[in-house]
């Protein structure tokens, strides 16, 4: 198999366009935080953890809804502990 194949066949290009996806979001998350406090960024931040941790954990939808709402709860306390 040549270099030309394994750069033109659809596993390759599945894998660029999940790559360059991630890239896309990452970026549009952290400029979204740009202009937040930093309470504001604890809590989002804690939302996420507690989503994907939540949906890995259970597995559902429900659970990284809960997760969700757990992680944005304790971001927000850390946040207000932490100095200044």
């Amino acid at each position: 198999m040549s270099a030309l194949d394994m750069i033109s066949s659809p596993a390759s290009a599945y894998w660029r366009l999940t790559v360059l996806s991630l890239v896309a979001a990452a970026t549009l998350a952290l400029t979204g935080c740009a202009g937040m406090s930093g309470r504001e960024t604890s809590t989002v931040v804690g939302a996420t953890a507690g989503a994907v941790v939540g949906g890995v954990l259970t597995g559902s939808t429900a659970g990284a809804a809960v997760g969700a709402a757990a992680g944005g709860v304790i971001g927000n306390e850390v946040s207000k502990r932490r100095p200044n």
